[in-house]
């Protein structure tokens, strides 16, 4: 056995925490449980766990601050080397060394020059188990240089000319962001005519005279130093062609010549880049950009097109008005030539970029972490790739392995370290270098060799209890290295456990499937290997299960009777059962009519709502029961004599003891029909604010004719009264007279303030405004206050109109507020508000979430953990975090697609979550984001993670071919998923008597790598059935079956056959035919269904004899699979044939031909083409013969050519499928030309073109010559009706 186990980086932590968890995933391939004593005495070699970028460009004005973060078991020390030699950060007062880490700060803040510092670090990590070493990480600090100073002279440009102003930034470190504005800090427009460049120029395809202005700035911002650099504006004055033509005539006599050429349309040309090709050399996994320019009038549309192949969907995008194209994650697939075409009117240009993608190292196989125990073996594997080819070197504890203390039990091999009998000694770190001349990767994998006697870590007498039937798992968590080997004991002096009533898990459990009440007892479970051996007893307990003896039954019940429910359990004595009731799946009404007893249940007065179902359920600490019944109510029988109604409406309302708050109304009830009224619903109208509708004010028992009624101020009231009874709601009293109240205070503030800001520098404060009548007066305002939580500040505040929102600006990014919004009218001001905290406007989150680590669980899931982002970097809300994964490759496959990114939320503060749905053996990519309201922070640096092998799917197809007397030919396409690395395929087969009986089954393994096979010695005129599937070193995929028959005779098979199955197939049907071979009178049938679905064939039955059946009701774009067999004495069937039905289409085409619109236009068509031969034919006859006429009359053609619609001319007539050329005889257009667009052939190819001489009269001088005659048509002897057209052209 050889432990291997993968390291995962995990964040800076000086504590125990971290280590256990990090040693629990390091020696998971031990069986290690989480146990912190354990694995606090476990020594490990140190790891780097934080570091800073390898390019680190620091701000010269803050301190320095170089990570490095390990951890390791005795802790390790740190130590540091600057441009390749030690690094002494005692001998400089202004670097130190952060306590247990190995962080340097460099002091610039206290008199350091940032500048002094740069230059290469690398971090070492020791303890006495070996050595690890970051990477190499440049320190430079940044640069913002002032632009030179320089005089720029005004442009002065012509309308409709190109225009170019330079930016030309200072180079700063790293390099600045180029925008445009002007004088106002306006950014200047840019459209499909004026547009930036990639190099901060501003590009001009035409001017306009709009474009005149002296004040284009160039801007430089630098991010790192948060600076700006400002260049000097440049003027530019345009030249319209009008103003110019006016200032040249008032300056020239009469008798001169004079004006200005008019603004001239131009083709495009390019601007950037110039010439016709040009190079780009970008790096696998960067952004590509290219960009082309152009000036011409009118403004030239830029397309981009790869040459000799398609541009990559979904990782292209056009920014900049599509001149700029931009392509995400290229990798070597995508070099080759891309060529943009500017084009308008006039014309085009273009420029061709030839893309070359180089790559930086990346990990193929990066080395894992080995933990062994004394006299195993084990391997290190560095495998890189890159372009170039990078080249791989090692280090022991980071010396160069030439030159690092000799191991005997350690053999390089390229790529690979070899370890054989390892001893404790032999623990050390080893690092692998892979480079070219792109860049590095550098990665730290340690081999640790552990030797530790058994220990078990399950506490001592635990007690288990189970229900008798059920499993029982019996828990022994052990630890030792060496492996330990587990047993297990029964009683005191018992027998060690063995045979199939017992299970022994692979981590000590015992499992015992199914526990009886004699499994009760106490177990031994004892853990040994060579260092020792330890032992621990716990306790099992089978109870009896609890059991529903009298079950509630069915009841049918009378409305307003009694019903109970029994419900009596029987359960073991040592458990205490608990007996819930539910009606409906839910918790039982909140009402005194049910009694729950003690075995039983009880519904009092029962109603039309206690219909439903009743549910006992009995729980323990140890099991569950239930069962349920159904109650059903039924009216009790009819009482006629009585008939009941809702009430009439009461009437004769009075209003007395008006006050400015209170009135009385009183009413007398109207009848109540049979059914006593329950209570009185009194509603009022506000006349004043919302005449015409209603509103509830109150209700009164049924036995109140008189209520006092609270009142508003300023409110115009008026009343009526509705009775209700069982039976109903009576219709509305008539109103009562008119009350208009006084003007007042308000007397409530508006309700729901909030305070959210919707930008980043604002506080956006809502509330709901008051009512109408809740404004207590004419003038209602409200007054909005605001001031900053936890900061000594006074409140500000602002009186508004009847708005319900205030916007406060200039507020700093997600800040707390106390809120108050306080109302007032013509009288005065509301009672004081209470106080809300709101928050200003979030931003995008600063800083990516760290540390994310993932754990493959099996070949289609993983977890991925985070650390949390701190707080006050989230600048919002924090609502969850995003992980976006993607497939990169297959690893069975090394080929790489683009592919969709998945993206999974997880709400709230959560640190971790599942990844579902992964294809098995393939390499994934993630990054995680945090989220607030206002969007996604920066994403993490991408984690890549690899899932393992899996079974693989079934082969792609299974063919069977050539039959002879004792031979078959099997031919088979590959897995479409091979999940892993195919070892084998296997193939079963066995014959089929007459009688479909079945006989041997014979097994054959074949290698991978073949794809067909003859198999033979097989008996003649035999069936036979064939099982074929792929195996990975997983196991065995979904099988394909087919069956096939070797013939009885070489030259005429006796056994009847179905061969030549074919297949039409349209949006939703297929028509299917078959060549039969034997007996006449088969009962033939179709068989079909989804091509690779595992769903049962669906079966048609043909009627008669014949060679064809239509298979309907298809789904469109669907790719289906179907055979045709033969019912009777023989039973077989053919081989399968696969199809695909068309794409479904937005609405069925219809026969024109059919519809009348149609008719009557061909008829119209028809009358004006007959109207235009009659005239054509009287103006021929007036003009005497023209000498072509004479060569048509004697050389005649067969088909004579119609009139064209469009001009009169003679052309070619032909159907849809007879591209026939121009005949001789044929007619120019009565203009002189031969338009190109009106036919594909022209006089060119009858002699000198188009440039021929014509008479005066316009005849054609000389003789057709050039090309000889086609073959005459095939249409003159087609069995179509004639064509009208024909026949009048025959006519004339």
């Amino acid at each position: 056995m050889q432990p291997k186990i993968m390291m995962k980086k995990k964040s800076v932590s000086a504590s125990k925490a971290s280590l256990v968890l990090f040693l629990c995933q390091m020696i998971s391939a031990l069986d290690v449980p989480l146990d912190s004593k354990l694995l606090e005495e476990l020594s490990q070699p140190p790891t780097i766990t934080q570091q800073s970028p390898k390019d680190y460009i620091v701000d010269p004005r803050e301190n320095i601050v170089i990570q490095c973060e390990a951890k390791g078991k005795p802790p390790p020390s740190f130590s540091w080397t600057r441009n390749g030699t030690h690094f002494d950060i005692d001998k400089d007062a202004q670097v130190t060394m952060k306590p247990n880490s190995g962080t340097l700060v460099i002091n610039i803040m206290n008199g350091g020059k940032a500048e002094a510092y740069e230059g290469v670090y690398q971090c070492t990590a020791r303890n006495e188990r070996g050595a690890a070493i970051s990477n190499n990480i440049v320190i430079r600090p940044s640069r913002s240089p002032l632009w030179t100073k320089e005089r720029l002279e005004p442009n002065h440009v012509r309308e409709g000319d190109s225009l170019v102003l330079h930016c030309r930034p200072p180079v700063g470190l790293p390099p600045p962001i180029i925008f445009w504005m002007d004088n106002a800090f306006q950014r200047l427009p840019q459209s499909e005519r004026v547009s930036q460049g990639l190099n901060g120029d501003l590009y001009f395809s035409n001017v306009q005279p709009e474009d005149t202005r002296e004040d284009y700035i160039c801007y430089a911002r630098f991010n790192h130093t948060q600076t700006i650099q400002q260049k000097q504006p440049i003027s530019v004055k345009v030249f319209s062609m009008d103003s110019l033509n006016d200032t040249i005539a008032a300056n020239l006599s009469d008798t001169d010549i004079y004006g200005a050429k008019p603004v001239t349309e131009r083709q495009p040309v390019l601007l950037t880049p110039t010439g016709s090709t040009s190079t780009k050399v970008e790096l696998r996994g960067n952004v590509l950009l290219l960009e082309c320019i152009a000036a011409g009038l009118p403004t030239p549309v830029i397309r981009w097109i790869k040459e000799g192949g398609e541009l990559p969907a979904n990782r292209t995008f056009f920014e900049n008005f599509k001149k700029t194209l931009k392509i995400i994650d290229v990798s070597e697939a995508d070099s080759g030539n891309y060529k943009c075409i500017a084009r308008n009117i006039l014309g085009s240009a273009h420029h061709v970029i030839s893309v070359t993608v180089k790559a930086a190292p990346y990990w193929i196989t990066a080395p894992r972490n080995l933990v062994l125990s004394p006299g195993e073996d084990g391997t290190l594997i560095c495998r890189a790739n890159g372009n170039p080819k990078p080249n791989i070197s090692w280090l022991a504890n980071g010396v160069p392995i030439a030159i690092a203390p000799e191991d005997p039990s350690r053999k390089v091999d390229g790529d690979t370290i070899i370890f054989s009998h390892v001893q404790e000694r032999s623990s050390a770190v080893y690092q692998c270098n892979a480079s070219n001349e792109y860049g590095y990767l550098l990665a730290n994998a340690f081999v640790n060799v552990l030797a530790e006697p058994p220990r078990i870590l399950t506490t001592t007498n635990k007690l288990y209890q189970v229900i008798a039937d059920s499993p029982a798992l019996l828990d022994c968590a052990y630890f030792g290295s060496p492996k330990p080997e587990i047993e297990w004991f029964k009683g005191v002096k018992g027998s060690i456990l063995r045979g199939n009533e017992y299970i022994f898990h692979d981590n000590g459990t015992l499992e015992i499937p199914v526990a009886q009440k004699d499994s009760t007892g106490t177990y031994t479970c004892v853990a040994r290997n060579e260092l020792g051996k330890i032992q621990n007893e716990v306790h099992l307990e089978v109870k009896d299960p609890t059991m529903i003896i009298k079950q509630p039954e069915y009841k049918v019940i009378q409305r307003y009777g009694q019903v109970s429910f029994e419900c009596i359990i029987k359960h073991d004595s040592t458990l205490l059962p608990t007996v819930i009731w539910l009606k409906d799946n839910d918790a039982l009404p909140d009402d005194e009519r049910f009694l729950v007893g003690k075995d039983n249940l009880t519904i009092m007065n029962v109603t039309d709502k206690d219909d439903g179902t009743y549910t006992c359920i009995v729980n323990t600490t140890l099991d569950s029961v239930s069962a349920s019944a159904v109650l059903t109510v039924v009216a009790a029988p009819p009482t006629p004599a009585i008939i009941y109604a809702r009430p009439n409406p009461p009437f004769d309302l009075e209003l007395t003891g008006q006050l400015e708050r209170s009135v009385e109304l009183s009413w007398i009830p109207g009848d109540e029909n049979n059914s006593p009224i329950t209570n009185f619903v009194i509603e009022y109208e506000d006349g004043l604010h919302e005449p015409g509708v209603w509103h509830y004010q109150t209700e009164v028992p049924g036995t109140q004719t008189t209520v006092q009624l609270k009142l508003s101020p300023y409110v115009n009231y008026s009343f009526r009264v509705i009775a209700v009874n069982e039976i109903g709601r009576s219709q509305p009293s008539e109103p009562s007279e008119q009350y208009l109240t006084k003007s007042a205070n308000p007397d409530e503030n508006p309700s729901n303030v909030q305070g959210i800001g919707s930008e980043p520098d604002n506080l956006v404060i809502t509330w709901e405004s008051l009512k109408g009548f809740q404004s207590n007066g004419p003038g209602l305002q409200y007054k909005v206050s605001w001031r900053q939580k936890d900061v000594d500040d006074e409140w500000t505040s602002v009186i508004v109109a009847n708005v319900s929102k205030y916007i406060v600006s200039g507020t700093p990014t997600f800040v707390p507020y106390e809120i108050k919004v306080q109302a007032l009218n013509d009288l005065g001001y509301a009672p004081e508000p209470s106080e809300v905290i709101g928050h200003s406007g979030e931003d995008l989150p600063m800083v990516a979430p760290g540390n994310v680590q993932v754990h493959v669980i099996n070949s289609t899931l993983a977890k991925v953990h985070w650390d949390p982002v701190p707080l006050k970097t989230v600048r919002g809300h924090l609502q969850g975090y995003k992980v976006y994964y993607w497939k990169v490759q297959s690893l069975s496959r090394r080929s790489r697609r683009h592919v969709e990114k998945k993206i999974l939320t997880f709400r709230g503060n959560k640190t971790f979550g599942m990844l579902p749905g992964l294809e098995p053996y393939s390499s994934y990519k993630l990054n995680v984001r945090v989220v607030n309201g206002k969007g996604e922070g920066p994403a993490s640096p991408d984690k890549v993670f690899k899932t393992p092998e899996g079974v693989p799917s079934s082969p792609s197809f299974l063919k069977i071919t050539n039959p002879t007397l004792d031979s078959l030919t099997l031919e088979w396409g590959s897995p479409t998923h091979p999940n892993g690395i195919l070892i084998s395929y296997i193939l079963k087969f066995q014959p089929i008597n007459n009688t479909h009986e079945l006989g041997p089954l014979v097994e054959i393994r074949i290698p991978a790598n073949e794809s067909s096979m003859i198999l033979k010695n097989l008996n003649y005129s035999t069936r036979y059935k064939f099982y074929f599937n792929a195996q990975t070193s997983v196991g065995s995929g979904s099988q394909i079956t087919e069956e096939a028959v070797t013939i009885m005779d070489e030259v005429q098979p006796l056994y009847p056959r179905i061969r030549n199955v074919t297949t039409a197939a349209a949006e939703t049907y297929a028509n299917i035919s078959w060549e039969y071979e034997g007996p006449d009178h088969a009962n033939f049938y179709v068989e079909y269904g989804v091509a690779g679905s595992k769903e049962d064939w669906k079966k048609e039955i043909v009627n008669g004899s014949r060679s064809f059946f239509v298979l309907k009701g298809l789904t469109p774009g669907t790719a289906y699979k179907v055979r045709v067999g033969a019912e009777g004495l023989f039973g077989f069937r053919s081989s399968e044939d696969v199809f695909e039905t068309g794409p479904a289409m937005a609405s069925r085409q219809v026969d024109i031909a059919t519809q009348g619109w149609f008719i009557g236009l061909m008829c119209a068509v028809a009358l004006l083409i007959l109207i235009l031969l009659i005239v054509c034919f009287i103006r021929r006859n007036k003009g005497g013969k023209y000498p072509v006429k004479e060569k048509e009359d004697a050389h005649a053609d067969p088909e004579i050519q119609p009139m064209k619609e469009d001009d009169g001319t003679f052309g070619e007539y032909s159907d849809a499928e007879d591209h026939k050329p121009l005949k001789k005889g044929s007619r120019t257009p009565s203009d002189r030309t031969v338009k190109k667009e009106d036919s594909d052939d022209s006089l060119v190819d009858y002699g000198e073109g188009v440039n021929g001489q014509f008479n005066e009269d316009g005849s054609f001088i000389g003789q057709y010559s050039g090309k000889k005659e086609k073959e005459p048509a095939e249409g003159n002897e087609s069995s179509e009706a004639p064509s009208p057209v024909n026949a009048m052209n025959s006519f004339v």
